[in-house]
């Protein structure tokens, strides 16, 4: 090769990686919903999951009629009464971005809550799970309000980013790991 030539070569570098970039940053979709935000036909969140404390355990995605009343009751009670609930749970990912998908039934108001069940038992544990909202805000020492968990969902996919919340503190509160 010549040197006229491997100048040309060396140019295009900076634009090949610029065009790999975006796919490579780009976070898999996680859950077995996933299809419905990659496809982005019907209505589902994609929640881009932050603030992880580790890489253990599951990751859950639970999504509420949006009332006062509904919000964070059992499944079973909700189910029963004919309500709507939906849960997604994955395996967390040992590196990378986190994106997890949730399908909606129809296009709407509903309540979001995301779980790190770090011990891998299937129920909240206080002491070293952690939680989180799509609005972000401290949950501090009480159970979160539904106003901290809607999410509008549109004909397609709503996008929220959701920072998982630990007990942490000298006066035990949930909080991020890092303000």
């Amino acid at each position: 090769m010549d040197r006229a030539s491997a100048l040309a070569a060396l140019k295009s570098v900076p634009l090949l990686l610029g065009l790999l970039a975006p796919a490579a940053a780009q976070a898999r979709v996680l859950g077995s919903d996933a299809e419905a935000c990659i496809q982005r036909d019907q209505p589902a969140i994609e929640v881009a999951v932050q603030g992880l404390k580790d890489r253990t355990g599951n990751l859950k995605l639970e999504l509420y009629p949006a009332t006062e009343a509904d919000f964070l009751r059992d499944d079973r009670d909700l189910l029963a009464e004919g309500k709507f609930f939906h849960r997604v749970q994955t395996t967390s990912p040992q590196a990378g971005p986190v994106t997890l998908c949730i399908k909606a039934p129809a296009p709407g108001r509903y309540a979001l809550f995301v779980t790190h069940d770090r011990d891998n038992k299937n129920k909240f544990n206080v002491w070293t799970d952690g939680a989180g909202i799509p609005s972000n805000q401290r949950i501090g020492r009480s159970k979160p309000t539904l106003a901290q968990a809607v999410v509008n969902v549109p004909r397609g996919v709503a996008r929220v980013t959701v920072r998982v919340q630990y007990l942490r503190g000298l006066i035990p509160s949930f909080g991020p790991v890092t303000d």
